[in-house]
């Protein structure tokens, strides 16, 4: 399981809206001295203002976006720079292309969590772009990644993110 890290140069937390990827990515990032992204600010205007109103994106809305996501890792990868990224990441082929040419330096975690725990979150979070309603769709589209750290969400962040620098040797 810990194939590479003296190479790896990202670590890309993934899972569905509400799993807590802004919350554990910060302090994972925090925790290693590396720097935070989150792919959510790359998004263009119309794919935002399209899931504040409760629409779905399509494949169409999310390849360019997704395109930029991994310029900007190979990026992060040239400068050396190393970089705790967050990103829902939800189906294979996203996956295929946010790591084409880098998977030996990007590790992928999972973070995963059951509907009613997510749903709970969502409920009690204020001033997020994405739509609540969305989240059934989100489950919909999730392709549970066989190449990812899987996490269970249900516990703290601090205990989380010790998990994950403990499985991936950080």
């Amino acid at each position: 399981m810990k194939r590479g890290l003296a190479a790896l140069q990202v670590v890309l937390l993934m899972g569905v809206s509400g799993s807590g990827k802004t919350t554990i990515g910060r302090l994972l990032a925090e925790e290693l001295g590396w720097s935070f992204q989150d792919a959510d600010e790359f998004h263009p205007l119309t794919n935002m203002e399209k899931l504040r109103q409760g629409m779905r994106l399509t494949d169409e809305d999310r390849l360019p976006w997704l395109r930029q996501i991994r310029r900007l890792i190979r990026g992060w990868i040239e400068a050396q720079r190393p970089v705790v990224l967050t990103c829902s990441a939800l189906m294979r082929r996203y996956r295929e292309i946010l790591l084409d040419g880098v998977e030996d330096r990007v590790r992928l975690v999972y973070l995963k969590g059951n509907h009613d725990l997510i749903e709970r979150r969502l409920a009690d979070r204020k001033d997020h772009f994405m739509h609540r309603d969305l989240l059934a769709s989100q489950f919909e589209i999730l392709e549970e990644p066989g190449e990812a750290l899987v996490v269970d969400i249900d516990d703290s962040p601090d205990r989380i993110v010790a998990h994950i620098r403990s499985d991936l040797g950080l």
